[in-house]
């Protein structure tokens, strides 16, 4: 009898705890929903404008009755030009990135280099530099070189943004491939730039998608070297672009949120095909 009465009692205390458990999951995926519907908001009220034929913010609907895509080919007319320049520098400057932060993080990974966690550390600390610093920096040099309003002068400074950052994490990654798979191509007659070539860079496939994505994302957000560096309209990234077009078209905010729509569209595809490889190469050094 008293192990029947034992029984119950356990089973009402673990339908108790479920029951807990439950409302709790429920209650944390509802402060979940309220937490993205409040970041996503400006999001869908950017779209919601560009969608909508009206030019005022205050006779503005919460939802498009009537959409159309007038805005959004205003938009491109007008913006597709420097959405052009602001891939091709994005593209470029990924490509330099990489070439150069690759063979770096190879060295301090691989190579146990004398004052390699020094030259890491260094690395970190040239992200805390001012934005402002290295464009005024970059200008008086880039006179002397003749980079000004030139899409390779962009390149190598967007380029700049994202090197240290890369650096750091391919090492992380790189520190975590065997070095007797390193020593195994060089018994086997390779030389160490075949092996890097050949062995290292495509077991670093997620960390190179993802310094490549980062750096992307750098190059195309940026905007402080696109305002110093360039001093006519022959090169001009999207982001100068839509400064400029926000202050001749204030009042035409359909316009304006259709230009930011656009703009958001690259970066955006770029995040949902490599999601999966910024995951993996964000935690692929962590265990080695």
């Amino acid at each position: 009898m008293s192990s029947t009465v034992t029984t119950g009692v356990t089973a009402a205390a673990t339908a108790r705890r479920r029951s807990r458990r439950s409302r709790r999951s429920w209650g944390e995926t509802a402060a979940a929903l309220v937490i993205l519907a409040v970041l996503l908001f400006p999001l869908y009220w950017m779209v919601n404008i560009a969608l909508q034929p009206g030019e005022s913010l205050a006779a503005t609907d919460w939802l498009p009755t009537s959409p159309g895509w007038d805005n959004f080919q205003r938009a491109l007319s007008s913006q597709g030009g420097s959405l052009a320049t602001s891939l091709f520098v994005a593209l470029g400057a990924v490509v330099v990135c990489l070439a150069l932060a690759a063979p770096a993080a190879y060295g301090l990974a691989q190579l146990g280099l004398r004052g390699g966690r020094t030259m890491v550390f260094a690395t970190l600390v040239t992200q805390l530099v001012p934005g402002i610093v290295i464009a005024n920096a970059l200008y008086s040099a880039y006179v002397e070189l003749r980079l000004i309003n030139s899409p390779l002068g962009l390149i190598l400074a967007d380029a700049s943004l994202g090197v240290p950052f890369s650096i750091v994490l391919l090492r992380a990654f790189m520190v975590s491939i065997p070095r007797e798979v390193v020593e195994a191509a060089l018994v086997d007659g390779a030389n160490r730039f075949t092996a890097f070539v050949r062995i290292v860079l495509p077991m670093s496939r997620n960390a190179l998608i993802t310094a490549g994505l980062f750096s992307f994302l750098f190059a195309w957000s940026d905007f402080m070297f696109a305002l110093t560096l360039n001093t006519t309209d022959d090169i001009k990234p999207i982001t100068l672009s839509m400064y400029e077009y926000i202050g001749a078209h204030v009042s035409d905010w359909g316009a304006v949120m259709a230009t930011a729509v656009v703009s958001a569209v690259p970066a955006a595809i770029l995040l949902v095909v490599a999601q999966k490889y910024v995951s993996a190469g964000i935690t692929g050094g962590s265990v080695k």
